[in-house]
């Protein structure tokens, strides 16, 4: 007889990744080095109490706005496109695994080679791993929906008709709202991007945290919060064309380097070509001989530090969000303490961990510690967010205690599986942004990634950006696996599914 795989419970796959980041601990580098961080920090607050409006340049804000509508747009469009393939073809899937798998930060480090800092970079950079992610999620919907209006159509009606007639109008709604929900993420993008040298609102912002501008950065962030927050009033479905049009008469007046072509032959037919290949006389000895060095110095020290960063990020996110979630429930924080939590946990979500990571870097020095704060806040206040939301869901019995007892007893115990589904499917998004930290100085694949491109070595760039996508694929991979054995699949898991 045959027995059946133990599947892991609850209990099993949190305390493995308790422990595991445990373990992370013993080695990470969590130093504080500067010398009054509370000194900086109030100063930090007092610009963000007296913020200096008056200093804000229009056009980054236009800029921001630009790129994200742009390269959401162009993203979105491609991937509804190989969304319709996607769940038959296991070369689209795998291609959009790979567009995601690579962060916007290092989609533009390579696409600088060629472009330059132009418009065009920008958007790229926004609309290749978007189009990945979002062929992927319009799948998801694809399949999840009613096939119910297809039983009614004529017979012979042709497959192109059938969805366009037949689903597209149930679907619709849910891809605007995806859509919506990603035109959010690619304003957080646009604006990081600025912190590579882009003319969005983040280079503006890098500069005023550099100097010391407090006030000048209250502002910038305080604009940057309302523009998502009022998102839904001026993204509606007869403003997106004005909007898109708005987004292209608006891009900066330089659209690249005078000859992209020439560039773009050189970068696919030299630049990233292994060197020892490059002269076409190249060995797999003196290939293996190049790579070698790449992969013990660069690779695997550099994948360790990022796996270690991410588990500890994990695990903070799982205890930040624990602890916020009440904020935003009803039965805790009642009608009036509700609406501050929620306020709260939006402005800790709409924040790029890039950008906390970078400001936490000026109050406490070059560590680790700086990012694992910004990942865990970002994170932990979009779990928290949606777990009040289904809190706010639960029908408690009439005599339901309250206080501790309620949370601990009554709701979190029911709560649980969607809390596990939530932070497994933030997983492989928390080692892709633990990945790019190494461009603030942590010595994750990200510096190595930096490194190479500062010294024009785009053949090891290149390498180390496919080993960081591959590693999170198999996190993602592992995630999966993980959602099937608990049976938490199909709990919802976007924040777009909440909204």
């Amino acid at each position: 007889m045959r027995l059946a795989p133990r599947v892991p419970g609850y209990r099993a796959v949190s305390g493995g990744f308790a422990l595991a980041a445990l373990l992370c601990l013993a080695v990470a580098d969590l130093h504080v080095t500067t010398l009054h961080p509370f000194a900086e920090l109030s100063r930090l607050l007092a610009g963000l109490i007296r913020p200096d409006v008056g200093s804000v340049e229009g056009w980054s804000v236009v800029y921001t706005v630009a790129f994200a509508v742009l390269g959401v747009g162009c993203g979105a469009g491609a991937g509804f496109l190989l969304a319709i393939p996607f769940a038959h073809s296991r070369i689209v899937r795998v291609t959009c695994a790979a567009l995601r798998s690579v962060h916007e930060l290092f989609w533009a480090l390579l696409l600088m080679q060629v472009f330059g800092l132009s418009a065009t970079t920008g958007v790229l950079a926004i609309a290749l791993p978007y189009a990945g992610i979002c062929a992927k999620v319009y799948s998801e919907i694809i399949e999840e929906a009613d096939l119910s209006a297809l039983r009614v159509l004529p017979p012979g009606t042709g497959a192109v008709s059938a969805f366009a007639y037949a689903r597209l109008p149930d679907l619709a709604g849910r891809f605007a709202d995806y859509t919506l929900y990603r035109l959010e993420c690619g304003m957080r993008s646009s604006l990081v991007l600025g912190f590579i040298g882009l003319p969005t609102m983040g280079f503006t912002l890098e500069s005023a945290f550099r100097q010391g501008r407090y006030a000048e950065a209250g502002a910038l962030l305080l604009v940057f919060y309302a523009l998502i927050g009022t998102r839904r009033l001026w993204v509606r479905r007869w403003s997106v064309p004005f909007l898109l049009v708005g987004a292209l008469l608006a891009l900066p007046p330089a659209i690249g380097h005078a000859a992209i072509g020439p560039s773009l032959v050189r970068f696919f037919t030299h630049d990233i070509v292994p060197a020892p290949l490059r002269g076409g006389e190249g060995t797999w000895i003196s290939l293996w001989a190049w790579f070698r060095p790449i992969l013990t110095d660069q690779i695997l020290p550099g994948a360790a530090q990022t796996l270690v960063l991410a588990q500890i990020a994990l695990v903070a996110t799982a205890l930040g969000a624990l602890l916020l979630f009440p904020l935003t429930a009803r039965r805790f924080t009642g009608p009036l303490g509700r609406p501050f939590g929620r306020v709260l946990l939006v402005v800790v979500r709409s924040t790029p961990e890039y950008m906390l990571a970078y400001l936490c870097l000026q109050l406490l020095g070059p560590s680790m510690l700086p990012a694992i704060i910004a990942l865990s806040l970002h994170n932990a206040g979009i779990i928290g967010y949606l777990m009040g939301r289904h809190a706010d869901a639960i029908p408690y019995r009439p005599d339901a205690p309250r206080g501790l007892n309620l949370y601990a007893y009554e709701t979190l115990p029911r709560l649980y599986g969607q809390f596990l589904a939530f932070l497994l499917y933030r997983w492989e998004l928390i080692l892709r942004e633990s990945a790019i930290f190494g461009i603030l100085g942590v010595t994750t694949l990200g510096f190595y990634v930096d490194a190479a491109i500062s010294e024009l070595r785009l053949d090891v760039a290149v390498v180390l950006i496919a080993a960081t996508a591959l590693m999170t694929m198999a996190v993602d991979a592992l995630s999966r696996a993980l959602r099937r054995g608990l049976r938490i699949t199909d709990l919802p898991t976007r924040l777009s599914d909440q909204a």
